[in-house]
């Protein structure tokens, strides 16, 4: 039997086999599809490759499996869910990525893989099977943006390159996502950690000033979709609430979070932290329904306590 052959049974031990953790753990699924012609199987391969390397440089702690050229098939990826879901907890986070060709035939998207494609709504079952309540499935295939009503799942967030199924061009988007996690100035905030909202902002930015500079008319516009929300949008709003979920979603770490989530003493005034932030996040988005003193005293409050917190990581 090859080493690929066993790839699914490898996959089950080692994921069955963590212990019992005192924290969440972040789970990370990246499959690029068929390529079809060799310049974009090797456009495919590196993207996911390099997204492979980002994610367990990121945090050694992240659990990431990634699918490209002949593993991405839809046995391999069912099997792949299917270990996820056997070993991620309710407190952990799960993230899948989709590279590559999508098509859509006016009823239906389907992901492009080895062998039989698989639907959305397939999709969907298999990562419904998954206990993490913090979910997002980021697809920068063609025509992705017809699968975003099929994904929605309660906790689960979409992010798609195009805003239907009759955008069906090769994306430029995968290639900005990619480089939104590698790329300090995607950090808006300056928080030492990129979030799912940041990488999305910067994407969809770099992905319009790519069609601008080419005089070309754009052939993808992404979207994205909140937690549980099957409603596409195309900018956030702290007014409106639009990207909560997305901005409370950390992707990648730098700096002195980057080097907290390496050390186990440290990982719970990190995650300390980052719970902070989101609350600081969600004050922003009530603002509006708050009475100026009650948004100030909770503002502060919330405010010095993170000071506090930042103090102690920074020793």
């Amino acid at each position: 039997m090859s080493a690929w052959h066993r790839w699914p049974a490898v996959l089950a031990v080692v994921l069955l086999a963590a212990v019992p953790r005192a924290q969440a753990d972040s789970y990370f699924l990246t499959v690029a599809g068929l390529g079809g012609e060799p310049d974009y199987e090797q456009r495919f391969r590196a993207m996911a490759a390099d997204l492979d390397r980002i994610l367990k440089a990121a945090d050694t702690t992240n659990h990431v499996v990634t699918l490209s050229g002949d593993e991405a098939t839809r046995a391999h990826m069912t099997a792949a869910l299917q270990s996820i879901a056997d070993q991620a907890s309710a407190d952990d986070q799960f993230v899948l990525i989709l590279i590559g060709h999508g098509s859509y035939d006016g009823r239906q998207y389907k992901l492009n893989l080895v062998g039989p494609d698989l639907a959305a709504s397939a999709l969907a079952q298999l990562c419904n099977r998954i206990a993490a309540r913090q979910q997002l499935i980021v697809n920068t295939t063609s025509s992705s943006g017809a699968s975003v009503a099929a994904l929605k799942h309660e906790g689960r967030a979409v992010i798609a390159a195009t805003k239907s199924g009759t955008e069906k061009n090769a994306t430029v988007f995968a290639r900005y996502w990619v480089d939104a996690l590698r790329d300090a100035t995607a950090d808006t905030d300056k928080n030492d950690s990129i979030s799912a909202l940041e990488a999305f902002q910067y994407a969809a930015a770099k992905t319009a000033e790519f069609y601008e500079s080419q005089k070309r008319l754009a052939t993808e516009h992404p979207i994205f979709a909140d937690a549980g929300s099957a409603i596409a949008l195309r900018t956030a709003s702290l007014a409106g609430g639009a990207g909560r979920s997305l901005a409370s979603f950390v992707m990648v770490r730098l700096g002195t979070s980057g080097v907290a989530a390496a050390d186990p003493a440290k990982r719970g005034l990190l995650a300390r932290k980052e719970q902070l932030e989101s609350q600081v996040d969600a004050l922003k988005y009530q603002r509006a329904a708050m009475s100026p003193e009650d948004y100030k005293r909770q503002l502060t409050d919330t405010l010095v306590e993170l000071a506090k917190v930042q103090e102690a990581l920074d020793k």
